[in-house]
């Protein structure tokens, strides 16, 4: 039972519970370090002998004599011979706030159509146990130890196979660097590019909404937005910008959807040359195309001007925080260095759980079966509308687990995502990923990646009478 010491001022209560797993002396360097932190033990404030300590408190004087030494060696009690123990006048109390305040909980809908996020539930758990038995099972004792900062050579050996043969592109074990993820491959490409003198970096409009922003705060770099329309970003208006880099999305821009034409990707290359210019191509989820092949990357076309940056955030999940970047040989090395200053490298052991994957072809099996199952939740989004909101128009549909649905003229884009949400269905409007004085139509961006085609289903019938004109 707690065991109430009234030899010092501020009364102090030490609980001591000997019915506890927890050993009496670790009871009792944690309640005086608490009482310390706290500023119920001032400091410069006396402590009792251990002697008296151990009498008061049923104790061997031994077992306080080794917790008083455990805190003079952590700092918290100074002693010199022929004086008392005291608390350390360095210790600073923790200021005492308020208690914290719950966040508000998000909403709860019934039906959510939240974009950019694949279906969680599908993530191959079979498969990724066995790479993991296999992975232990067969590397080398080195392999535990840090890797380079450019990632496992096997994974960039894989990479480079499976990118050249899946995207096109032109890739090479020594021109990758492997990533935590999208985010960090910008910051990384963006600081790079920096210091290679570029300071006004390109957009696209609509685009990114905050991952941008934070990406070229970090970077120290200016952005700037360029609109996108049907034939994908527009590169006479990158040319009036002033930007010597662009990110794009060109096989499925996000958030509209549209694949960057031929006749744009030929004439992006030539803007970057005739600039010395780069353009950063997020290949986010190029494998989840439909109707025909994947559209290949544009960084086969111009491998000295793009950094293209791929990830399995939407192959797999975001949670495996795995992705890579093909750069060009100007930037390769930099980059490489950037990444040893930022982690030292992304872990090894998943990178070879991931290189795995890739060569036992249980990856692009996983592939096959998601678009399939992408597929037919397309095809339910597209027969409820036809069904409940049958002069809705859908496009983006191309690839990938959302799509762009134009609202009737004049509606209020926020206005629908409110009483969307009052129906318990979640919506997301177009007008986030807008910058800059490029303005659209009011529109919704219609993600199905977490949804069955029930709830699609299920959702579009609850709404309908929003979306039509």
């Amino acid at each position: 039972m707690p065991i109430e010491w009234t030899g010092l001022s501020p009364e102090l209560i030490l609980p001591l519970d000997r019915d506890a797993d927890e050993p009496l002396r670790a009871q009792l360097e944690r309640g005086l370090r608490t009482a310390i932190r706290t500023g119920r033990l001032a400091a410069g404030e006396r402590l009792p002998s251990t002697r008296e300590l151990a009498r008061a408190l049923s104790l061997s004087r031994g077992l306080v004599v080794d917790c008083f030494d455990q805190l003079q060696a952590e700092g918290y009690l100074i002693s010199r011979g022929g004086s008392a123990t005291r608390v350390a006048p360095t210790v600073v109390a923790e200021q005492e706030v308020e208690e914290a305040q719950p966040e508000p909980a998000p909403p709860r809908h019934d039906v959510d159509f939240l974009p950019a996020t694949p279906e969680l539930a599908s993530f191959p758990r079979s498969d990724w146990a066995w790479a993991v038995r296999e992975v232990c099972r067969d590397t080398p004792t080195a392999a535990f130890g840090y890797g380079g900062p450019r990632g496992e050579e096997r994974l960039r050996t894989v990479l480079a196979a499976y990118l050249s043969r899946v995207r096109a592109a032109a890739a090479r074990a020594d021109r990758i660097v492997v990533c935590n993820g999208f985010s960090q491959g910008l910051v990384l490409t963006l600081s790079a590019l920096r210091e290679a003198g570029v300071r006004v970096v390109a957009f696209e409009s609509p685009g990114y909404d905050e991952t941008g922003r934070v990406a070229s705060a970090i970077a120290r770099v200016e952005i700037v937005p360029v609109p996108v329309d049907e034939q994908g970003v527009r590169v006479d208006a990158l040319a009036r910008s002033g930007a010597r880099a662009v990110v794009v999305t060109p096989a499925h821009q996000w958030p509209t959807g549209v694949v960057l034409s031929p006749a744009r990707r030929l004439e992006l290359v030539r803007w970057a040359g005739e600039h010395d210019g780069y353009v950063v191509e997020d290949d986010y989820d190029a494998e989840f195309r439909y109707d025909h092949d994947p559209v290949g990357a544009v960084q086969g076309l111009a491998p000295d001007r793009v950094v293209l940056i791929g990830t399995v955030s939407k192959s797999l999940a975001p949670a495996v925080r795995l992705g890579w970047m093909v750069a060009p040989a100007a930037l390769v090395d930099r980059i490489g260095e950037l990444k040893l200053h930022h982690d030292r490298g992304s872990s090894g052991l998943e990178q070879l759980v991931l290189a795995r994957l890739l060569e036992s072809g249980r990856f692009d099996r996983h592939l096959r079966r998601m678009r399939k199952v992408y597929a037919g939740k397309r095809d339910a989004l597209v027969e409820a509308l036809t069904e409940h909101a049958p002069t809705a128009r859908l496009t983006g549909l191309a690839a990938g687990f959302h799509a762009v649905l134009d609202l009737p003229p004049g509606a209020d884009e926020a206005a629908v995502v409110a009483e969307a949400a009052r129906r318990k269905i979640g919506l997301y409007g177009m007008n986030p990923y807008r910058t800059g004085s490029y303005k659209t139509l009011p529109q919704l961006v219609i993600g199905f990646g977490t949804l069955s085609e029930r709830q699609i289903r299920q959702g579009i019938a609850t709404i309908g009478d929003l979306l039509r004109a």
